[in-house]
């Protein structure tokens, strides 16, 4: 399941966010830093109209879209890894996680305390992604001390990783973690298994008032200019309106955006840009039973594609029965589409394509 971690200052709306995303979450949102204590994780589902669509042809009793895992940690404060505040000490929680979404406050609300007093989207960037590096540090810093003995005994897998970790020793500490983009991907793979915060993808989610949904504002304009240089996303988002459309029906929630003068909430934006981020692809399995998403990595073959699904169904791939999404709608059944001669048999060199429904033929 794709996970992604949300860090941001204490009061920048992470956990009204994190509620908002995961209906039924638990999490506390309260006007006073470091209301999350423990680390909350919830999953939502990938909003995708097509699987709709789907059921009705195939008559599928059940509709299973993709779900992307959220986990939501104490906010972070200028010193965290020195051990001020409490959010450096959840950080490994979001190590594993494929994303980070980076909440920032973009509005102004006196009754709503701000940890360093003044609203600067630029200045809480820069503090959340200090402590990110100082933490890379500590875990680059531990374990160079274990790769310079593999090195010297002549091991080449050591000494690859010692000189990556060396080079990116020297980013770190300038404070530069956007410059990590120029390692390569043997590099990368090299250190993979410290899982740094700072290679992570980020999407920043511009927190704003209601009022500046549809448009954004300055201060959104200001995380823009960062975004662009770092290759990360930008999303608008209120996590008040979020939270306020979570008890709506969809009529009324259809209402109250339109309102707005937007077409969908953020938090839609939000999981799309996350696929996007990641370069992730969607295809889909459907039948009497159920109607299913399922979220590859852009690239993968059928066999790889299958086994997502079960690693069996990996080893035992023969062959996949495939047709694009729009040629089922437009001939309505996987008959019509056969009839047709749309349906067509792929091997195991077969690239899996956005929107392809597929059945898979294995030997078990």
């Amino acid at each position: 399941m794709l996970k992604a971690g949300i860090v941001g200052l204490p009061n920048v709306g992470k956990s009204t966010l994190f509620n908002a995303l995961v209906a039924n979450a638990k999490a506390e949102a309260a006007n006073f830093p470091f209301c999350t204590i423990e680390p909350n994780v919830g999953t939502v589902t990938v909003p995708d109209e097509r699987l709709e669509t789907l059921a009705k042809i195939g008559g599928s009793a059940q509709i299973l879209p993709a779900r992307v895992e959220f986990v939501d940690i104490a906010g972070l404060v200028k010193g965290a890894s020195k051990g001020e505040g409490l959010g450096n000490q959840f950080l490994a929680n979001i190590r594993t996680c494929n994303a980070i979404v980076h909440v920032v406050r973009c509005f102004d609300d006196p009754d709503i305390h701000h940890v360093e007093a003044t609203i600067d989207p630029l200045r809480d960037i820069d503090i959340i992604n200090l402590e990110l590096a100082l933490s890379d540090l500590f875990q680059v810093e531990r374990r160079l001390d274990r790769c310079r003995k593999g090195a010297r005994s002549g091991d080449a897998d050591a000494k690859l990783e010692l000189a990556t970790l060396e080079k990116v020793q020297i980013v770190l500490d300038r404070g530069k973690p956007s410059e990590l983009g120029d390692l390569s991907e043997e590099e990368l793979k090299s250190i993979e298994h410290l899982q740094l915060l700072t290679l992570k993808p980020t999407i920043y989610a511009t927190n704003v008032a209601e009022t500046d949904l549809s448009t954004g504002n300055a201060w959104v304009e200001q995380v823009r200019s960062i975004a662009t240089q770092s290759n990360a996303e930008v999303v608008i988002v209120s996590a008040q309106v979020e939270s306020e459309l979570v008890d709506l029906s969809d009529a009324e929630r259809l209402d109250f955006l339109e309102a707005l003068g937007v077409s969908e909430g953020g938090l839609k934006t939000l999981i799309r840009a996350t696929y996007h981020l990641l370069g992730l692809r969607t295809y889909f399995t459907v039948g009497p039973k159920e109607a299913r998403a399922w979220t590859i990595n852009a690239g993968m073959s059928a066999p790889q594609a299958a086994g997502v699904i079960h690693s069996d169904f990996e080893r035992a791939f023969i062959r996949a029965e495939t047709v694009a999404f729009t040629d089922l709608v437009a001939t309505g059944s996987m008959t019509a589409a056969k009839e047709k001669g749309l349906v067509r048999s792929e091997g195991k060199e077969y690239i899996v394509k956005e929107g392809d429904v597929m059945l898979f033929r294995t030997s078990a």
